[in-house]
């Protein structure tokens, strides 16, 4: 009785933690015009949510295997081959669709993987890989699509190279680095996982805050192009979740090729579309957060009730002999 009062703390939290994403997309919604204000501290919340995991991965257990290239192929050249294709109809609502393909995959699908029963190593893996891929090539790219597009390519270049790669790249260095120089600071960071948690969701209550904000000052004839950044959202979005557990099924990594495609650094995304694309065109992202969680309750859900239907294992009954006599198996 005592034991199950102590534990009454620990599953308050687990509950409230189930919900907090949610809440704090409400959150934001509701108090819009507060977080809108915090947005310019969104890339320090995205660089201090990627120190913290990074400060997990160990270099040794690193290995960059073909699904790992296949699945960054996809998220880089299939961003660029939806862009073409749905440009030739709208080009914000294919700036919208692209990001969501482009953006790399989620510092907090690690743990989901790990709940799933997939293989952590190989996701997180792949997440680095992702993340440094956006860093090394989004300046080329964004110096080509979205509002940079009319500025001289060097100038562009290099503005989305000071902003970029340090978001991204640099959290990854200091890891390292506090791992040489200062393993006790390294290992009270390492042991504060959770933290990245907590900090993505007051992250993504800014940047809900901030699009609301952006959507109430648009003009309503924007309705359906909202509505339809919204919809291509779930398209891609579920595309990306099955094309992923397919080409990971080869691998034998389903898991992993699931939601390393489909599982998406949606604050960075959002962040991304407002900074370089046109500002409408994060409603896309913004959309995508909701479909990519409930797809990954409903993935948890799917493996709960796979468990619970299982039939349970009856105990093995083991034959008991007298004190001080050998029982003796029979052989077959």
């Amino acid at each position: 009785m005592v034991e199950a009062l102590h534990n009454v703390p620990g599953k308050i939290l687990q509950q409230f933690k189930n919900w907090m994403l949610p809440i704090a997309m409400i959150t934001g919604g509701i108090y819009h015009s507060f977080f809108a204000k915090l947005a310019p501290a969104i890339p320090y919340l995205i660089f201090c949510m990627l120190l913290v995991p990074y400060c997990k991965i160990s270099l040794s257990r690193l290995k960059i295997k073909p699904l790992h290239w296949i699945l960054i192929l996809i998220q880089i050249i299939g961003g660029l081959c939806v862009y073409g294709a749905v440009s030739l109809y709208d080009p914000i609502i294919a700036q919208g669709v692209f990001i969501c393909v482009l953006a790399p995959t989620a510092t907090s699908a690690a743990v989901i993987t790990g709940m799933l029963g997939g293989n952590v190593a190989s996701l997180a893996t792949f997440s680095l890989i992702s993340n440094l891929s956006v860093a090394v090539l989004s300046p080329v790219i964004f110096s080509f699509i979205g509002e940079h597009v009319t500025m001289p390519f060097g100038e562009s270049f290099g503005i989305i190279c000071r902003q970029m790669i340090p978001l991204l790249i640099l959290p990854f260095v200091l890891a390292l680095l506090l791992r040489r120089f200062l393993p006790r600071v390294h290992h009270e960071i390492k042991k504060r996982q959770e933290l990245s948690f907590y900090m993505w969701s007051v992250a993504l209550a800014t940047v809900t805050g901030n699009t609301v904000s952006f959507l109430i000052r648009q003009d309503s004839s924007d309705f359906w192009t909202e509505i339809t950044l919204a919809l291509l959202a779930l398209v891609v979005c579920c595309l990306q979740f099955f094309v992923g557990r397919r080409i990971g099924r080869r691998f034998r990594d389903k898991v992993a090729g699931t939601q390393g495609l489909g599982q998406k650094n949606t604050i960075l995304a959002i962040w991304m579309a407002q900074t370089y694309l046109t500002p409408i065109a994060s409603v896309g992202p913004a959309a995508y957060v909701i479909w990519q969680n409930l797809i990954n309750s409903y993935q948890l859900w799917a493996k709960r009730h796979r468990e619970q239907g299982l039939p349970k294992k009856e105990p093995v009954k083991t034959p008991i002999g007298l004190p001080g006599t050998p029982v003796i198996h029979p052989q077959r």
